[in-house]
């Protein structure tokens, strides 16, 4: 592979998986092959998105000025809204509807049937008082508790729906919300903290510490902006996300999600933009990304709670999506203890020197976690900072545990990056290496430092171009 590649780890292997490769292009020619790899893989695609409908509501509507919100940007609207909810619920479904205007609330509990619709010209902004988010059941980082409500929140629901054309405002900024994660942040110091709280909660989680038990309440664990839970049949579509405590969109255990043309826009810490976690038949298409954290971030539950719930993310489709600032364009991982399989995502484009990987894969020995399956094709790259295609089981705790990370099946086909560090970062471990990553028809520009790759079986790369070289 040339002077633009170290590796270590599994050396005879590839030369055996060399040789046959090649005996089987003589065989079959070379495009044949290609062609006949690239439609196998993608086969289960249209499938998925034939499963995925996203839910039709009644055609009723209830103006949440009806129960005496005003659009003034000063009410305090949330017991507006919330009454809403409860009659379109009641009445068996329809549209609560935010019109035209400035609205403060707190929570909002989601209902079946129901779907809350921003109108074009309605802001919706979250108080900043944790007081107006009470304990519910969630996950935090991939670990189970009560702590603050999420903005929009519903737990045991079906179809469930945010769309429209209005914005989405979850006030948080320098002086509230991000000073909770204790990070030194926009000159802030000292203050909330939430790593106690945070290590607290992993120690809990780790002895078995019943779920009910693990009471957040006080240890500044910030919310995030939308999670249903539990919830089958949810779409997220049209609306505008700014200024987030911390993850955006996170669906958990949840089946048959479309989330669509969002745009999205929120630079502090560990803001991701949408992250699926444990939830099974997800379309992410046509949304707009510009975050302080992974654009995407394909999730499963951490460590001892991952495993002991045991359900993966799988049947993932993300396309035709935008992605600018951000660790990382797609990310699996780093909560990836229930595995995470089945990921197709095709037709993306990226570009901005501060986002920092197009696929990365985050895992290691206290993880554990099965990632396998993962497909991508046909993303156009403009600039990003880090290696384009990362596989890390060095991450946080690296190999100090006793769970083996696995990475199998990864596809890249026609990506074209025209500017990166480097374009591999391939790092496995010695008693787990990184397996079977191919890919096919990349063009990669402008790389400043050579890959790496440290314990991979069976990396194969055709028609591939490094800083103009095939490789």
């Amino acid at each position: 592979m040339g002077a633009l590649t170290r590796m270590r780890g599994g050396p005879r292997i590839w030369v055996m998986l060399e040789l046959t490769r090649r005996r089987t292009l003589m065989m079959m020619g070379a495009a044949a092959v290609e062609a006949a790899g690239a439609e196998d893989v993608w086969a289960g695609h249209a499938a998925i998105l034939k499963r995925i409908q996203a839910p039709v509501f009644a055609r009723r509507d209830f103006a949440v000025t009806k129960f005496g919100a005003k659009g003034d940007g000063k009410t305090d609207c949330t017991a507006a809204f919330r009454a809403a909810m409860e009659a379109a619920a009641k009445s068996g479904g329809g549209r609560v509807v935010a019109p035209e205007g400035v609205w403060l609330t707190g929570a909002v509990e989601l209902k079946s049937n129901v779907n809350l619709y921003v109108s074009k010209g309605a802001v919706v902004k979250f108080i900043p008082d944790a007081k107006l988010y009470p304990m519910v059941f969630t996950r935090w980082e991939g670990m189970e508790c009560m702590n603050y409500s999420p903005f929009l929140y519903c737990y045991g629901q079906r179809n469930v729906g945010i769309t429209g054309e209005g914005t989405l405002d979850g006030q948080a900024g320098c002086e509230h919300w991000w000073p909770w994660s204790g990070k030194a942040r926009c000159g802030v110091k000292g203050g909330p903290d939430q790593r106690k709280a945070r290590a607290a909660l992993g120690e809990m989680m780790e002895r078995g510490v019943a779920v009910e038990k693990r009471v957040m309440e006080g240890g500044w664990l910030r919310p995030q902006f939308i999670q249903p839970y539990k919830t089958d049949n949810v779409v997220i579509a049209g609306v505008t996300i700014v200024n987030s405590p911390m993850w955006e969109v996170n669906p958990v255990l949840c089946r048959n999600v479309t989330v669509r043309d969002l745009k999205i826009s929120s630079h502090g810490p560990n803001n991701d933009g949408c992250n699926p976690e444990s939830c099974r038949d997800v379309l992410i298409e046509g949304c707009t990304f510009d975050t302080g954290d992974d654009c995407i971030a394909i999730k499963s539950g951490r460590n001892a709670d991952g495993r002991r719930i045991g359900v993966a993310s799988e049947n993932i489709v993300v396309q035709k999506c935008v992605m600018k600032d951000g660790h990382g364009g797609v990310t699996l991982g780093s909560e990836c203890s229930g595995g995470i399989r089945n990921v197709f995502v095709q037709d993306c484009r990226m570009d901005s020197p501060n986002l920092e990987r197009v696929l990365r894969f985050k895992n290691n020995a206290v993880r554990g976690g099965v990632l396998e399956h993962v497909y991508l094709r046909n993303v156009e790259v403009g600039e990003v900072s880090g290696a384009a295609i990362e596989v890390d089981f060095q991450y946080e705790e690296g190999e100090k545990g006793p769970y083996t990370p696995v990475v199998r099946d990864v596809e890249v086909v026609n990506l074209r990056c025209r500017k990166a560090e480097r374009a591999l970062a391939l790092r496995g471990y010695a008693k787990a290496p990184v397996r079977d990553v191919r890919l096919r028809g990349c063009t990669f520009e402008k790389t400043a430092k050579a890959n790496v790759v440290e314990h991979v079986e069976g990396l194969r790369m055709e028609g591939v171009r490094i800083n103009g070289e095939r490789v």
